[in-house]
């Protein structure tokens, strides 16, 4: 026979809530610095067009590096998040569910 997890338990215990808040603040942090960082690209380009012309090696120039950068910076983030998961959400998550079983 299948054993189901309570639910309503897991959501209750207070070491869940202090889970889903740290984890929501951490994961609003890296949302906010994504989106200021995304949005840096257009307003450079809108407000210092000079400098995103400034050639750097032959047709590359400041704009298509920053451009780039883009997913370096995603890349950079989602591996941050990974850590962290890995290392602090996962076990918390785990030391409820192992409490609940």
């Amino acid at each position: 026979m299948a054993k189901t997890t309570n639910w309503a338990a897991i959501d209750r215990d207070p070491r869940f809530q202090a889970l889903h808040k740290k984890k929501t603040t951490f994961l609003w942090s890296l949302m906010i610095i994504s989106v200021i960082y995304y949005f840096l690209l257009p307003i450079g380009a809108a407000y210092y067009p000079d400098m995103f012309k400034i050639k750097v090696w032959g047709p590359i120039n400041v704009g298509i590096l920053f451009a780039l950068s883009e997913f370096v910076v995603a890349w950079t983030i989602a591996a941050v998040y990974a850590r962290r998961a890995n290392r602090q959400f996962d076990a918390m998550a785990a030391e409820i569910v192992r409490d609940v079983a």
